[in-house]
């Protein structure tokens, strides 16, 4: 897996995720889970790709149902040795540290009766239709659930308007589509493509919007995305690199006033076995608010 984040920036833009994340799919997770375990003993087992330090088991353990197993999931040890160290770290019961590149690492079996839930947040931007597609597959084949949580979705928006925009979105967009070493990457296609790979599948899909709003209360994270989308921006076109510094240093500016906001699109999506469905009845998708 070439693709690497340190834990400074994972620090950096967990309160952002979490602020984003949809809590509706999250409920209906929970209501899910709650219907189809045997007992109310019976352990909720959560397979958390790209892990990293914990933040998607400290959103999510929290709003599902005790007991819960999780297994981490990265390619990253000391990640995820300081995912156990810290708040949730009392659900790990493994961590396995994996190379996603070669494709998804194998699930579990859990005995029948314990639900098996498979999640993971920003990771599926980076991974190929064909990493996905035997993802999706090895899911339905267990009758898991899926929670995948802020795939980027292609959506930057600034304020004030400035002149720059439209270039460095569209070659930040055009970047994400690169191999990010599993392939070609989806980038801003992930979260529709999941949905529409789960309902071949067979199963109820809903999706909703996860949206980091940055503003000079978040500039250490707004300044970091920026730094990272002008170096993106101008390895996919080098000849406008000094057009795309200048657009960073004029959206820091606006963020450091106290004038500029950074709104950033993602998607979260929730798959449920059809025949465990909670609120969705037919294999058709729909959105919900966050």
């Amino acid at each position: 897996m070439s693709e690497h984040f340190d834990a400074g920036w994972l620090s950096l833009r967990e309160p952002a995720d979490h602020a984003a994340r949809s809590t509706a799919l999250a409920d209906a997770l929970d209501a899910w889970a709650r219907q189809v375990r045997a007992t109310p003993q019976t352990p909720l087992r959560v397979f958390d790709l790209g892990a990293g330090r914990g933040s998607g088991l400290r959103w999510l353990a929290p709003r599902l149902p005790e007991p819960q197993h999780w297994t981490l999931v990265d390619h990253d040890a000391e990640l995820l040795e300081a995912a156990c160290r810290g708040a949730g770290g009392e659900y790990v019961r493994e961590r396995r540290v994996e190379d996603f590149a070669a494709g998804p690492p194998p699930l579990p079996d859990p005995p029948p009766g314990e639900p098996l839930v498979v999640t993971g947040s920003a990771l599926l931007d980076l991974v190929s239709a064909d990493w996905l597609d035997r993802l999706v597959a090895a899911c339905a084949e267990r009758g898991a659930a899926v929670l995948f949580a802020l795939s980027y979705d292609g959506r930057i928006e600034a304020s004030p308007a400035d002149h720059g925009d439209a270039a460095l979105r569209a070659a930040v967009n055009r970047h994400q589509l690169t191999d990010k070493g599993f392939g070609p990457a989806l980038g801003p296609r992930a979260g529709e493509y999941l949905a529409r790979r789960l309902e071949d599948h067979g199963y109820a899909v809903e999706m909703a919007d996860a949206v980091w709003d940055l503003d000079a209360s978040r500039a250490g994270l707004a300044s970091a995305l920026m730094d990272g989308w002008v170096a993106a921006a101008s390895a996919i076109e080098p000849g406008r690199a000094a057009a795309f510094r200048e657009w960073g240093e004029r959206r820091r500016a606006h963020i450091d006033r106290g004038e500029g906001r950074l709104r950033v699109g993602h998607r979260d999506v929730l798959g449920l076995p059809q025949k465990f469905s909670v609120e969705v009845n037919r294999p058709t998708r729909r959105s919900v608010a966050s």
